[in-house]
């Protein structure tokens, strides 16, 4: 293939057809988007999947007890909540898994709001540093399609939440054994934060997005590298800094 991507001629996909060529021949997907930049299958897929998930912790593990799992990981949280009575700490659990719940459920548009940022931000950085001509538009639709290798997490969530497994110690952050960080149990928090990054669907997405970037944008995937991994590089250093900081 040659270092510069260019547009094929071709009949255009149904969104099904996107869907399926994602996993087999994502070069069709991401060039069929610039003739069509809709992206409403893989946001009816993460709905379905995330309200599954969601679904799966309420019945088998409960809210309540993520809420007590996320506030012993971090040391400051748990020692504040280890001070207060035991009828007090029962309510504060109980008043944090019921907003967990609702924030579980919402998380397909909170996906819509950081989708929307990482695209503006993609396509500023296409468009001023590398003088791409492409469109925000564009970028919402690959970064829409790219992430649709990570809907595997989710599918082997449910799925293990319900054969039982590892429901005493669940960690909703981190709930499956596809990174580094999740086998890191008695490591630091920022530890497993930084071993996180490196997980098999994250950079699956990783190289999706550098072949959808470089169609929609019409450069190199070399070049197309360059902006996906810097930014992935900084957002583990972000990441992992804060929760060193807070920890």
């Amino acid at each position: 293939m040659p270092d510069t991507v260019a547009v094929a001629e071709g009949r255009p996909l149904s969104q099904v057809e996107r869907v399926v060529d994602t996993f087999i021949a994502p070069s069709k997907t991401f060039t069929d988007i610039i003739r069509n930049r809709s992206w409403w299958l893989p946001f009816i897929l993460i709905c379905v999947v995330v309200w599954g998930s969601a679904y799966a912790i309420d019945r088998t593990v409960g809210f309540v007890a993520v809420a007590q799992h996320e506030t012993e990981k971090n040391p400051k949280s748990s020692d504040q909540m280890a001070q207060l009575p035991p009828d007090q700490r029962a309510q504060r659990y109980a008043m944090i898994g019921k907003v967990s719940r609702i924030v579980s459920y919402c998380i397909p548009f909170f996906v819509l709001v950081v989708v929307a940022i990482e695209a503006l931000v993609l396509w500023g950085s296409f468009n001023f540093g590398l003088g791409a001509k492409t469109t925000f538009s564009e970028m919402f639709a690959v970064i829409m399609y790219a992430g649709l290798p990570r809907l595997f997490i989710a599918i082997l969530n449910i799925i293990f939440l319900f054969a039982g497994v590892n429901t005493e110690n669940y960690d909703a952050s981190n709930p499956v054994g596809t990174n580094i960080g999740y086998f890191l149990t008695d490591a630091p928090n920022w530890l497993k934060i930084f071993g996180s990054f490196f997980d098999i669907f994250l950079l699956w997405e990783i190289v999706l997005l550098i072949i959808g970037t470089a169609i929609v944008a019409r450069k190199t995937k070399g070049q197309a590298a360059i902006v996906i991994l810097g930014w992935w590089v900084i957002i583990l250093l972000v990441r992992t800094g804060f929760a060193a900081a807070t920890s």
